[in-house]
């Protein structure tokens, strides 16, 4: 490899863990198309790194990833999770993730991808669904060993009862039945009984299409369903009808006998249609399949035609035919020619002369050893600035101190020269005096530090110098710094006044000095004496820290009292109560703490009271409370329980035990207690709502009545229904809330436009769907009552 080639890939590897996605994809693309093949693969995980970025970051990574994964699949085979498809991506991100998982199968992971396209058929995103059954039907063409698996997999989508699912799996069953038709007639059977149901036309006309090229395979069924679309014709679309056209001309082909008058019936229906294609293609059929009796050449030829063999269908990734376009490009990402697009230059036949990358350093950029020395001399701040008071000398302590040092050490090399160089070190006893000054607010350690290093400095040169004189000078001049160092330090310390001594000066902050800067200190104060009652009731619920304001003086919200959980007669004189408190549950965060007040209305002490083994849903989960030992009649003691409800509102179903009965008792929760609330900005909100639109996203009109028109009956209503957080709002018609789903920590956005004519407008973003749906009606409900 030409070493100009391998600097080149050497010194732009580092960049590939640049924050900048740009330059992150320029790596990329420079690597591609350069780095060897042994090489080239470290460009994947940066590529994988830049997936956790926005989702337009991902967008254009993935575009690129798509077309890279066709020609070096091995790349990215070891990163194949890091392409696994979430809930939260929007659709194109999926589609495009869908691309290079099946570009990255094989026969080694196939039975992964395979499990994980099979859950990614249960999305509700329809778009997304039909992109996944194309990539199983691409799986199952690059790989034969899966196909049998997967046709049998794509037919019993056939009974979903998504009608766009099933069209979907009908077309890409059609092209893998051609690969092996006589093997599959059963399946051509069950395609042909779908024709009374699936009114999707692509679908539709797949089966016509199937039907009739391989009729010879169910000579029973498809002379009954050319009866069938005969009848339908004319409310066909017409793609439909070009295939109901085509059959009606290889069965008459195939079976006149049966057929003859259906044929004659369509072609007569066509020949009046009002599309001209189909006019066309009837009158063409017509004299092919059914002449006159002066046939043509043509005529004699028709199996030919309509029934030649053909070949199977290759599916193939819509991004093979991308890479003639530059990776990272517009172009590339258009998959269109845009304006300004240089094509990148073929391979020259013979290398270049490497003399030509050959830079000369022009003349100007060369600078006397001297230039240099003044630049270093200048002091950091202007004559001005140096006097203009103690303020600015007390920042530059640092730089002063750097300063010196350097100035110092450029004295002791330069008594080494002849003696032009003497002059310059005048200047460097001028310039360390200028320095001196600005640092007059040192003490008097650092004063004796400096004279230290001075010393030791001069004692360097002396040790160095061939002239005994040039030595003497620099010792003597460097004793008079120290003593005019010492003189002003003492003037300045007659200067500063008294009360400096008993109170430390607090040392300004330094915009030059942020490394130095140490925030004031804070003097602790009491929560008792900070936080009166009166406030905590005014703030209960707008707390934006993590930690509560005080916790002791934090009364707990419930959202609709108490509620009934066991009857004193059912419970032979146990009365249970429960109440969501909205407290977090010490046991586990992702629990509902629910509060279970007993009481004892018999003339006995109720013993052993315990919560009994629960027979719970799957994912649904209780932590117990401890077991109460005696409860004496006519007592009351309460209890905290933890469930979790898996941000479901199924009811969680278990026993309260004594020690003589057992009582079956269930706790169902409202949707809005599966909640916690969040506080966030108003442009966090507006950036959050973003990523959960279309199909997350559900909006209802609804009336307010007059007394629910003021802010506080509004807040009060909402909050009492779901256990959401306000979020400040620029405008006072609309209503904000956010909260987090308890279990799986899904945000829950909920905004309420309160327009003062007409209906207002209610609408709740979530991943979660089913809570969504549940928590507009039950809202709903709250503001119309």
């Amino acid at each position: 490899m030409d070493p100009d080639h391998r600097l080149l890939l050497r010194n732009t590897k580092p960049l590939l863990q640049s924050r900048s996605a740009a330059v992150v994809m320029a790596v990329a693309q420079l690597y591609f198309h350069l780095a060897p093949k042994a090489e080239v693969g470290v460009i994947a995980k940066a590529l994988v790194r830049l997936l956790r970025s926005h989702s337009e970051v991902q967008y254009v990574v993935l575009q690129n990833v798509a077309t890279m994964s066709i020609k070096r699949r091995g790349m990215f085979e070891p990163y194949l999770k890091s392409f696994y498809i979430r809930s939260t991506d929007p659709t194109q991100i999926k589609i495009l993730k869908l691309e290079v998982l099946t570009n990255l199968a094989n026969e080694t992971n196939i039975p992964t991808v395979l499990r994980e396209f099979q859950t990614y058929i249960r999305s509700m995103d329809k778009d997304f669904v039909a992109a996944t059954i194309q990539a199983i039907g691409r799986c199952a063409t690059n790989i034969g060993r899966v196909r049998d698996t997967c046709l049998n997999g794509l037919v019993q989508l056939l009974s979903n009862r998504d009608e766009l699912v099933v069209a979907e799996s009908v077309v890409v069953i059609k092209k893998l039945l051609q690969m092996q038709p006589a093997q599959h007639e059963e399946i051509i059977k069950h395609l042909a009984k779908l024709t009374d149901n699936i009114q999707v036309p692509m679908a539709r006309a797949s089966i016509l299409w199937l039907i009739g090229e391989y009729c010879e395979h169910v000579p029973k069924i498809a002379p009954d369903v050319l009866r069938k679309m005969a009848k339908s014709f004319t409310a066909e679309e017409d793609i439909v009808k070009l295939q109901v056209i085509n059959l009606a001309a290889k069965l008459y082909l195939t079976n006149s006998k049966q057929t003859k008058l259906l044929t004659q019936y369509v072609l007569s229906l066509a020949k009046y249609d009002q599309n001209y294609d189909i006019r066309d293609r009837a009158r063409f059929t017509r004299q092919l399949v059914a002449p006159p009796e002066q046939g043509g050449a043509f005529s004699r030829q028709a199996k030919k035609l309509f029934l030649a063999p053909k070949p199977a269908p290759v599916l193939e990734s819509s991004f093979k035919d991308r890479d003639h376009f530059q990776l990272g490009s517009l172009s590339h990402l258009l998959n269109a020619k845009a304006t300004g697009y240089q094509e990148l230059p073929d391979w020259p036949e013979e290398a270049p002369d490497p003399s030509v990358r050959n830079v000369e350093v022009p003349e100007w950029t060369k600078c006397s050893s001297r230039e240099r020395r003044k630049e270093k001399e200048k002091p950091f701040y202007s004559d001005s600035e140096g006097e203009s008071g103690p303020t600015e000398s007390a920042d530059s302590e640092p730089e002063s101190e750097s300063e010196s040092d350097r100035e110092s050490g450029s004295g002791a090399s330069s008594s080494e020269s002849d003696n032009e160089d003497q002059d310059e070190d005048e200047e460097e006893d001028r310039g360390r005096g200028s320095a001196s000054e600005q640092s007059e607010g040192e003490g008097e350690k650092k004063t004796k530090k400096r004279k230290k290093g001075s010393e030791g400095a001069g004692e360097g040169s002396s040790s160095d110098d061939d002239s005994d004189s040039s030595s003497d000078s620099s010792e003597s001049e460097e004793t008079s710094e120290t003593e005019e160092e010492q003189a002003e330090a003492t003037a300045w310390r007659t200067k500063t006044p008294p009360s400096s001594k008993s109170t430390p000066a607090a040392k300004e902050i330094s915009l030059l000095d942020l490394e130095d800067f140490t925030p004031p200190s804070v003097q602790p104060v009491s929560p008792a004496s900070a936080v009166s009652a009166s406030l905590v009731a005014d703030l209960e619920g707008l707390t934006l820290t993590d930690s509560c304001l005080v916790p002791s003086l934090l009364s707990p919200v419930s959202s609709a009292g108490r509620q009934e959980l066991l009857h004193r007669v059912a419970g032979e004189g146990l009365a249970v109560d429960y109440a969501f408190s909205r407290q977090p549950f010490s046991g586990d965060p992702h629990m509902v703490s629910v509060h279970i007040y007993f009481s004892n209305s018999s003339d006995t002490p109720i013993r052993g009271l315990r919560v009994g083994t629960p027979k719970l849903p799957a994912g649904i989960s209780i932590q117990e409370f401890p077991e109460i030992e005696s409860l004496a009649p006519g007592e009351s003691t309460t209890a905290v329980l933890g469930i979790n409800f898996c941000d479901s509102t199924q009811a969680a179903n278990f026993q309260l035990c004594t020690q003589t009965r057992q009582f079956y008792v269930c706790i169902q929760p409202p949707v809005g207690e599966l909640m916690a609330p969040v506080f966030m900005s108003e442009n966090e909100f507006k950036k959050e709502q973003g990523k959960l639109m279309g199909m997350n996203e559900i909006t209802e009109k609804l009336v307010l009545p007059d007394c629910c028109r003021s802010d506080h009956a509004v807040v009060q209503r909402v909050t009492a229904t779901a256990h959401l957080g306000r979020v400040p709002c620029g405008t006072s018609e609309e209503y904000r809330f956010a909260g987090r789903t308890l279990s799986s920590g899904s945000l829950v956005l909920l905004t309420l436009d309160a327009r003062p004519a007409g209906a207002a407008q209610l609408t709740v973003n979530s991943e979660k769907m089913v809570i969504g749906t549940m928590l507009v009606k039950d809202v709903i409900q709250a503001l119309t009552q």
